[in-house]
């Protein structure tokens, strides 16, 4: 099997100053991905390294750079899986750490449970020895200004949701293992607790050997209603391509709930798609030592993993 990593970087609005960060960022992350991959790694690794290398981008929704609560805090959400035994680990609204991505691991490897929230997630990366950072060194200017904004009485919440970046990937390596990671900061200005669709299994990623993986990106809420992960699965069990599976279940949660957001597929036989419903998603792709990534719907480009490597060191 031809080892295939897919990258999101967020469904939503990306603003003409942000564009060229988010590029760089997402291609960066997969070339990461797939030089594990390469390598002879596993998908789970290939995915978790993936995600946090977009967790230390503060370009990204993920890590520093998320989005804070109605009290100024940040509160991160993070899930991965596992397709060959459906094992899987996710942490919920959890703080001051640089990465909940390998908390989620650690979760899914050193316990018996799948989920852990709050106050119990920060006793269990203690017991971990997962680092604690201060809550202000993931906070950046940007997240504050949009926190402050959306605080004034006539401020429109709804539209700085727009610009957020979840960050997802999906891999399948060369034993034909998949794996899916997603890591989010959620909401602007939430209700302090609040859980969206990146740390449900099912919704926020789903990965089973038998179909496939599938991270998604969006408006949590309408995710959870439909349970889009699971459902993208369900279409590509059913014989849907990857593409045709993804808009499917995207035009579902559009007619059925009125929710906007995009997914990233990789199906057992190494075919993979990045679609969304809303104006952009940052997403990046590499197979057979191609790298493919864009923004806006349409947009394509094209190189050689070797010319992309050369770029990256120069400076995307």
């Amino acid at each position: 099997m031809k080892p295939v990593i897919v990258v999101h970087g967020g469904a939503g609005r990306i603003f003409k100053e942000r564009e060229e960060g988010s590029r760089a960022g997402v291609v960066r992350a997969a070339l990461r991905g797939y030089g594990i991959l390469k390598q002879g790694g596993s998908a789970l690794d290939a995915v978790e390294e993936a995600v946090r290398s977009m967790e230390d981008d503060p370009h990204f929704n993920a890590g520093c750079g998320s989005v804070l609560n109605e009290k100024g805090e940040v509160e991160m959400d993070a899930i991965i899986m596992d397709g060959k035994n459906l094992d899987s680990g996710a942490v919920s609204a959890v703080k001051c750490i640089a990465n909940p991505i390998k908390l989620a691991r650690l979760v899914m490897e050193k316990t018996k449970h799948m989920l852990l929230s709050d106050h119990g997630a920060h006793l269990f990366a203690q017991a971990m020895g997962v680092p604690e950072i201060p809550g202000e060194k993931l906070i950046t200017e940007r997240s504050r200004e949009r926190w402050k904004k959306n605080l004034e009485p006539d401020s429109n919440p709804e539209e700085f949701q727009k610009d957020l970046g979840t960050v997802g990937a999906v891999a399948i390596d060369s034993e034909g293992n998949v794996a899916c990671a997603t890591s989010t900061g959620g909401l602007s200005n939430k209700l302090v607790g609040r859980v969206g669709d990146t740390a449900c299994i099912g919704s926020g990623g789903y990965a089973d050997n038998c179909s496939g993986a599938t991270s998604t990106t969006g408006h949590g809420e309408s995710i959870m209603k439909v349970v889009l992960a699971r459902l993208i699965l369900y279409h590509m069990e059913q014989g849907l391509s990857p593409e045709v599976a993804a808009d499917t279940a995207l035009d579902y949660m559009k007619t059925r709930v009125g929710g906007l957001g995009g997914v990233i597929v990789v199906n057992s036989s190494g075919e993979w798609a990045a679609r969304f419903s809303t104006k952009q998603m940052s997403w990046a792709t590499v197979k057979d030592d191609q790298l493919h990534y864009g923004i806006y719907a349409g947009e394509r480009h094209t190189k050689s993993v070797d010319e992309a490597l050369a770029s990256e060191r120069e400076g995307f």
